[in-house]
């Protein structure tokens, strides 16, 4: 009797042991963190589990925690709306500013944005309509993370928030990166800056052998005709990889609101730019009928420009358009060494391939014009 009861108890410490070592196994196998609840998960399990988040350095080098999957996003800067819409998506699209509404070819291809919430005025958030809007992120651009009452706002809100900021290429590239990680977009993002790549390499191919003397020189109005860029900014780094003498950018400007740089009038006149460049419709038929500015060179030639206007203004320093800028004014510049660029195509290509809409002839050519293609504002 004992020497069966001896053998029962062996038979069972062995079974006993043996599970102890498989359930080690299985933890060994699946990972502790799904059976404890810890973050020790393979890369490839991160956004599985429901609240995961992920970490993301913004704009300004803040590392913030988002949900892995953000399903509504509130655009509190231009610039990220047209980015979202141009990674597909538009429809996380729930607050915009104003200005997005305001862009036709935009709102015909994303008409969601059109019933968008505006929670914001001037620049000031209206903190109850933003949480109305249910957003799991806020995108805010580098004006708005400067007002530390905005931020507190948003601080006390518990929304997260990245900060979208950029002052040449290489940091809208970024930009562009960083909001295609977190909305789940990152090979269409980095599609997107291959070709950014790619039309500043084949126009640096170019004109990098052109001294910075001998290149045309240019002055390119911001929205106002006497609004123009500084050193440290988007326009003056995609004019340089077009080939153009910046004509403004040594010089002091007037600062307005922060961000806002002027030149006046007599210090246009002493520039005398060769080509004028404008991006807000109308400024080119008010300097060229302004008897002010007929002694420039530009105008006396008939050199003034309206840029383009698709998605946005190209060429503005919030345009999602860049590459097609760089390629449009190398083309305006020098067109015996770009003769081989047919913008229109480049157009019709760069909507296809990057927002899946089919440009008409009629479409394209409005669009090239750059008017008609953004309501007023009022």
């Amino acid at each position: 009797m004992k020497e069966k009861l001896t053998r029962r108890w062996l038979i069972a410490g062995f079974i006993i042991i043996v599970s102890l070592g498989l359930l080690a196994g299985l933890r060994g196998s699946l990972g502790t963190g799904l059976l404890t609840g810890d973050s020790r998960q393979s890369d490839s399990d991160q956004g599985k589990i429901a609240g995961e988040t992920i970490q993301v350095t913004d704009s300004i080098g803040r590392k913030v925690n988002v949900p892995a999957k953000v399903e509504r996003v509130a655009c509190l800067y231009a610039f990220s709306g047209h980015v979202a819409t141009m990674l597909g998506k538009s429809e996380n699209i729930v607050a915009v500013v104003d200005g997005l509404k305001r862009d036709v070819l935009l709102t015909d291809i994303a008409p969601e944005i059109k019933n968008a919430a505006v929670p914001t005025n001037g620049g000031i958030i209206n903190i109850e309509e933003l949480l109305k809007a249910k957003p799991d992120l806020v995108f805010i651009s580098g004006d708005t993370a400067a007002n530390e009452g905005e931020i507190e706002k948003l601080n006390k809100s518990k929304l997260p928030y990245l900060v979208v900021d950029y002052k040449n290429i290489k940091e809208q590239q970024y930009t562009i990166e960083m909001i295609g990680k977190v909305l789940g977009a990152e090979d269409k993002a980095k599609k997107y800056n291959d070709y950014y790549q790619a039309a500043i390499d084949r126009v640096q191919a170019k004109v990098k052998d052109i001294p910075i003397e001998d290149r045309v020189k240019v002055y390119h109005s911001v929205n106002e005709a006497a609004r123009t860029d500084t050193k440290d900014s988007l326009p003056a780094d995609w004019l340089l990889q077009a080939g153009a003498y910046n004509v403004s950018l040594n010089e002091k400007l007037k600062v307005v609101e922060g961000n806002k740089y002027f030149a006046s009038l007599e210090q246009i006149l002493l520039w005398n730019p060769q080509v004028i460049l404008v991006n807000e419709a109308g400024v080119t038929d008010y300097i060229l009928g302004n008897s002010q500015w007929s002694s420039i060179d530009a105008v006396k030639n008939k050199k003034v420009y309206q840029m383009p206007n698709g998605i946005s203004r190209w060429g503005h320093p919030g345009s999602l358009e860049t590459p097609l800028a760089i390629l449009w004014t190398a083309k305006t510049l020098y067109p015996d060494r770009f003769s081989d660029i047919d913008v229109t195509k480049e157009a019709k290509d760069f909507y296809k391939e990057f927002f899946n809409t089919s440009l008409t002839d009629d479409m394209a050519a409005q669009v090239l014009s750059g008017k008609g293609m953004r309501i007023p504002k009022g």
